[in-house]
């Protein structure tokens, strides 16, 4: 298994948003977990990459490594990436920067050929996935569009190239074309190894980014499991049928 969470329980302001929350997920797996809104799917994103104001319990293991006890960056270090649903502006801190010195740890005027190696793949990222080309030199979403920013995110995935990688509702104010653009870039990095976490409220980002698995969070637990066929069905009928069933 590549990711394993066991029993967890994640509280915020001693409110539980999450209790006895299981999920598994092999090397090279796409699974999406959807869910109406307050059912946690965003906590369980924060809670895997370590946010530091949320008390957790139980068990997160990244290939047989327990992650909760290491904090944020640390996780990322370990192959662990998260998209943001709401990507934060970062003045002062150029895209072009962030990604040098995530990729080549200040080792760029080192080894020049890396160094050119990595702008050359940042170029063609930002063209495929119809940035600005001078983009990269600006601040850190500062100024970018909503559409851009959920882009930007999807650049930084792609340069990083993680193990595995979380989108939280990486669809959210994107238009169709948007969707489309961000998916085949999202495809282009399934190879069977890095494996992806999709969250969402919609179907219709795993219409072009095919999901091996898909899960119903609701009121913080895995209500019901499937494949791509039980979007599809949420689509046509909501999540009412699931909501009301796990009431009673």
């Amino acid at each position: 298994m590549l990711l394993e969470i066991k029993d967890l329980t994640v509280t915020i302001d001693g409110k539980e948003i999450i209790n006895g929350f299981n999920l598994s997920m092999k090397e090279g797996e796409v699974h999406a977990i959807m869910g109406p809104n307050g059912s946690g799917k965003s906590t369980l994103s924060y809670a895997i990459m370590g946010h530091p104001k949320y008390e957790v319990k139980g068990s997160v293991k990244l290939d047989g490594e327990e992650l909760l006890e290491l904090t944020a960056d640390e996780r990322a270090k370990k192959g662990l990436f998260l998209a943001f649903q709401a990507p934060q502006e970062i003045s002062g801190v150029s895209i072009q920067n962030i990604l040098r010195k995530a990729k080549l740890g200040g080792e760029e005027k080192k080894d020049l050929d890396k160094l050119i190696e990595l702008q050359n793949q940042i170029k063609k990222k930002v063209k495929e996935l119809q940035l600005p080309e001078e983009s990269i030199k600006r601040d850190l979403n500062v100024g970018f569009s909503g559409g851009e920013k959920k882009r930007v995110e999807i650049l930084q995935m792609s340069s990083l190239n993680p193990k595995l990688s979380i989108l939280d509702e990486i669809d959210s104010g994107l238009d169709i074309d948007g969707v489309k653009t961000v998916a085949k870039s999202v495809n282009k990095l399934v190879d069977g190894k890095k494996s992806f976490l999709i969250i969402t409220h919609y179907p219709r980002i795993l219409n072009y980014i095919k999901p091996n698995f898909v899960h119903v969070m609701v009121n913080g637990k895995i209500v019901k499991s499937g494949d791509f066929k039980l979007a599809k069905e949420l689509e046509k009928k909501g999540y009412g049928w699931l909501t009301s069933k796990k009431e009673d």
